[in-house]
């Protein structure tokens, strides 16, 4: 992810110089030379470099941090999801950072796939009416590497954390009420470290609507995102496309008709540059922030309200769990 980013900012227009670190120094010197960049040593070195602004993508383990050590530079910072692996961690860094004055984005890029982004806007005109559900589906075609799952804070914080947040940035609503259920019983590594590849989890918003939402690590057709909207007017479907890795089995229909997409990567491209696009900008002054530490936290407060009702077995009003 930080060599996407890497990538995507040495390609643009507005960025004449950049850094790069990592704890990996073989990494950093790979990606620095591959762009033609400076490697840094050292976070240290990063921070004393002149640099204007910072992207972090590290572990989530040492998101937190990183952005606190950014906010007393006045850096404006961009970082991955999750600002941190808890929920109260993640509240606290907020607070730190607003004392501080410094612009915090957190990477939510689905907020800049053009899909969503065109799916929002004919929700907001209200040409669907009233809406009364929401479906989404999110799935990965293989588990990632135990390393990252054993640091990445489980998939209602690392996966389904996307799905949450659009409900609210699409629809304008609040959630009041989860319950949610999760599987192991995909290969054994998800057993063994205590985290599940399959969740779901219905959510019910302030003004009666219904969205249920899904997430599996095992999706062999593969990779899949893909959300219904449904109005009493009209109903909508985002990431629905030759590539989507769904099979029709009815007569004469010939779907999908192109290769599935195998990551998030090839599939969000166009996103990743436009949220870095959107960074710079907004770093600039010149716009205001589009995906700021609280609306992250919005969304990771509902990620732990399922969590909660997934162990517990019993739905989670939201008014449980702790806010700003």
């Amino acid at each position: 992810m930080g060599a996407t980013h890497a990538a995507n900012l040495r390609r643009h227009a507005d960025v004449t110089s950049l850094v790069v670190a990592d704890a990996d120094r073989k990494r950093t010197q790979e990606v620095a030379r591959r762009l033609d960049v400076s490697a840094a040593e050292s976070i240290d070195e990063v921070f004393s470099s002149g640099v204007d602004a910072v992207v972090i993508a590290a572990n989530t383990a040492a998101h937190a941090e990183l952005i606190r050590r950014a906010a007393r530079a006045g850096l404006p910072t961009f970082c991955e999801k999750p600002i941190a692996a808890d929920l109260s961690e993640s509240i606290q860094t907020v607070h730190e950072v607003q004392a501080e004055g410094v612009t915090l984005q957190i990477g939510l890029m689905r907020r800049f796939d053009a899909g969503f982004l065109a799916g929002r806007d004919l929700v907001r005109s209200g040409r669907l009416g009233r809406l009364h559900t929401i479906r989404s589906v999110g799935a990965d075609p293989a588990p990632p590497p135990a390393t990252y799952l054993s640091a990445s804070g489980g998939i209602f914080w690392d996966a389904l954390i996307h799905d949450f947040d659009l409900l609210r940035w699409i629809t304008g609503r609040e959630v009041t009420e989860v319950y949610a259920c999760g599987s192991d019983a995909g290969p054994q590594i998800f057993a063994e470290l205590g985290e599940l590849d399959t969740a779901i989890a219905l959510l019910t918003m302030d003004d009666g609507m219904l969205a249920a939402t899904t997430a599996s690590r095992c999706n062999g057709a593969g990779y899949d995102v893909r959300m219904e909207v449904c109005g009493d007017a009209d109903t909508i479907a985002i990431g629905l496309d030759p590539r989507t890795p769904l099979t029709s089995v009815e007569p004469d229909v010939t779907f999908p008709s192109s290769d599935p997409v195998q990551g998030f990567l090839e599939r969000f491209a166009p996103a990743f540059e436009a949220e870095i696009d959107t960074f710079l900008q907004v770093a600039r002054g010149d716009l205001n922030n589009p995906c700021d530490g609280r609306e992250a936290v919005e969304a990771l407060r509902v990620a732990e309200a399922c969590w909660r009702s997934q162990r517990e077995r019993r739905p989670v009003r939201m008014t449980e769990i702790a806010g700003f």
